[in-house]
């Protein structure tokens, strides 16, 4: 059974029980948790699947008995847990109805749609050209995402292919995985680098190709005392702002955040009936991600980290095309 699936499973019991769930209910009535090999691997299991809920942000609350206090219970507190009356303004109303088109799948899109006909029912109407042009980009967990937090749950190593934020180099690493958290919208493994030797933190965005599991299972134990804010500092992205050159009438959504900016002293012939515009960054890997489906579009003009990343990502889908390459 996936560790996922657990987890979700674990949400469910927790906040439909109508008292509290002592360790030995929940080994016994989870799904999932049954599959532990002993007393110890299931006390392990439960102390991440803790952890985790609590990275994100799930109130899991501990209780004792009155009479029998070696009773220890858990519980999820639905009022912390759950969303308190809402009510929107008309650009909120709107914001809604551009999410509500993400969903693309069938099953999905009905529930959006109905959501926001309710929503509509009972608030204001959206404002129709508040939003016009404008497409949202919304990024869910990377693919590295399920084996590692499988690894995690075998306490087994893991390889993967790793660009380095500081120097954009390329090298494998072999990595006993600790944790995985969310921090400046986007995740991030914590563990053991087994070639440094050393703990570190590795962005989940800059993983490229798959994640491979290698060597036993039970291989190792996670230390207590890792300092896990001072390894994602070093990891967190490289902010920034950057300076493109934009076909006109294009690329509404970069418009709405930049700012019109002189164009280079030695301007060439290609940015002759663009716009040039100055737009910040958090992130360079995932900005590039997003200048990259402009194509020919938008040209960036500096810096040339930026102008590296979106000519890689626009060679990687030359070649799955069987084309030749593009210019970014």
């Amino acid at each position: 059974m996936e560790a996922a699936e657990r987890l979700l499973d674990l949400v469910i019991a927790l906040t439909h029980t109508q008292r509290w769930m002592t360790k030995r209910q929940i080994r016994e009535r989870v799904h999932g948790y049954a599959d532990a090999a002993s007393e110890e691997s299931f006390e392990r299991m439960f102390e991440r699947d803790k952890d985790l809920l609590r990275e994100m942000g799930v109130p899991l609350v501990v209780e004792h008995d009155p009479v029998h206090e070696d009773d220890v219970g858990y519980r999820i507190d639905t009022a912390g847990y759950s969303l308190p009356p809402v009510a929107f303004t008309a650009e909120e109303v709107g914001v809604l109805s551009l999410a509500a088109e993400l969903w693309q799948d069938a099953s999905l899109r009905s529930f959006a749609r109905r959501g926001m006909t309710k929503l509509r029912a009972v608030g204001p109407a959206p404002e129709p050209d508040a939003h016009a042009g404008l497409a949202l980009r919304v990024r869910g967990p990377e693919a590295a995402f399920a084996p590692l937090l499988e690894a995690i749950d075998a306490r087994r190593a893991v390889t993967f292919t790793y660009r380095a934020a500081s120097t954009g180099q390329v090298a494998r690493r072999t990595v006993e995985p600790w944790r995985i958290l969310s921090r400046d919208r986007g995740w991030y493994l914590v563990g053991l680098d087994r070639d440094r030797q050393a703990p570190r933190a590795f962005r989940l965005s800059r993983i490229a190709g798959k994640v491979r599991a290698t060597g036993p299972t039970r291989a190792f134990a996670v230390p207590a005392d890792v300092d896990v804010e001072a390894l994602l500092e070093r990891a967190r992205p490289r902010a920034g702002r950057a300076r493109l050159a934009v076909l006109p009438g294009r690329a509404a959504a970069l418009r709405a955040r930049g700012t019109p900016t002189p164009p280079p002293d030695h301007a060439d012939g290609a940015l002759t009936d663009r716009d040039v515009l100055a737009v910040p960054y958090a992130d360079l890997e995932v900005f590039s991600e997003e200048v990259a489906t402009y194509a020919e579009t938008v040209l960036v003009l500096d810096p040339p980290e930026l102008r590296e990343a979106v000519l890689r990502r626009l060679r990687a889908v030359a070649a799955l095309d069987g084309g030749g390459e593009r210019r970014g």
